[in-house]
Formats: C-alpha cells, structure tokens, sequence
C-alpha cells in the first residue's frame, strides 16, 4: 500500500535500483537477500530488460542477493526476459490458475527450458477462489467477477468436493502441481489465515481431480510437470 503522502515511481535506472534496495535492505536490517523482483514494469520494458536488470546482475554477482527476477500479472513480458537469459524466477500473479491458464502457451514452457523458476502469487485470483462456497459476488483480478467466471468457479467447487477437496485448496494445489513453480505465495493478516495457508498447501489433490476437471471442460489440461499427490 503506497501511503497518500507519497506517490509510486517507477524507475529502473542504476541510481533507482540502487536507492530502492538500500531502503529495503535498511528496513529489514540485513546486508543481503535472497532474491529481488522488478515489480510490474509494464510500461518500462527498455529500462527494465537493461539497466534494470544488468543492476541486479552486478548485486547478485557481488553476494547483496541470490536470485534475480521480476514480479507481473502478466506473462507476455516475462517469458520474454526469460527467453534472453536475463533472470533466475518470475513472481507470476493470477495467470497460472485454475481459473486462468494464460502463462500455459508462454511462460510455462519458456521457464521449463530455461530452468527458471515461477512464484505463483495470487492463486485464488484476488478472491473468487478463496472461499470454499463462491459468494453471490466475488473479486476476479480486483474487479466484480461477472457471472460466467462465478459459475465456472462453482463447478470446479462442485468437482473438487467430490473429492473431498475445498476451492482454496484447489486452487494452491493447482499451481503447485507444476515443475517449475518453485513456491506459491499467499496473503494472510490472521494467524487463522496462517493456519489456512498451512491446510490448502498440505491438501493432497489426486491426478483424478485434474482429469476430472479435464473432462467437465473446466481446464484445457492438467497442470504438468509436478509430483503426483
């Protein structure tokens, strides 16, 4: 949440790249971190695919951090940082889901041959999935969920439940089940939220599940690559 004092900037120059992760690496006290993302530079591609990430090149090589990569809700400009050899993972949101499956035709088998690695966030698509019973109204990539993808959502409840499986559930072990998802990432404020977290990412999901949901024509494919449950 950027505070209404200040006002949010991109900038992927040395000098921007610098600044941000010295600020960030004062706040939590450490000298060094495990891995950085350029967040969203949708409208920044040049700067973010040169300085940017030559910047980040420079930090990883000297030890300040492990991995490099970027953060999107988009897949389109990932897997073309992917495809040039310039980053280790992508912090992919809402695109590798069970209700969207855009990064299936790009960034999947892009990072697949490239050994890099994807962070799925936003898993239950800002909220559509997060609740085991999909509520009259629902948040699809932080807008009113319109009624087709609503009702899609309840099917693939009502298909999870013959399984004895929640839509949360589902939806963490969808990305999961994918080889090249090295972690999924997932918003909690409670230490009930925590324990939910803990119970979605243990839930075993069975191949059948997927070729279920395969079958009713709610995925075009199971999620591959992964350790069958």
């Amino acid at each position: 949440m950027v505070p209404a004092t200040t006002r949010r900037r991109w900038d992927f120059s040395r000098d921007g790249v610098l600044r941000s992760l010295e600020e960030s690496l004062t706040r939590l006290g450490t000298d060094r971190v495990d891995v950085v993302y350029l967040h969203d530079p949708d409208d920044h591609e040049a700067s973010a695919s040169t300085t940017g990430v030559e910047t980040l090149a420079e930090l990883r090589d000297q030890g300040v951090v492990r991995a490099i990569g970027v953060g999107m809700n988009q897949s389109a400009m990932p897997t073309r940082f992917v495809e040039q050899g310039l980053i280790d993972a992508v912090m992919l949101a809402g695109r590798l889901t069970v209700l969207d499956h855009g990064a299936l035709l790009d960034l999947v088998p892009a990072a697949r041959a490239a050994g890099v690695a994807i962070v799925a966030a936003g898993v239950y698509n800002s909220g559509i999935l997060a609740r085991p019973v999909v509520p009259e109204r629902a948040s699809f990539d932080y807008h009113d969920a319109p009624p087709e993808l609503l009702e899609r959502a309840r099917a693939i409840a009502a298909v999870a439940a013959r399984h004895d499986l929640t839509l949360p559930q589902v939806a963490v072990q969808y990305a999961l089940a994918f080889d090249v998802v090295a972690s999924v990432v997932l918003g909690t404020r409670t230490a009930e939220h925590v324990a939910a977290a803990v119970a979605n990412h243990d839930a075993a999901a069975p191949p059948q599940l997927w070729a279920d949901l395969v079958a009713a024509g709610l995925l075009d494919a199971p999620p591959t690559g992964g350790t069958p449950a």
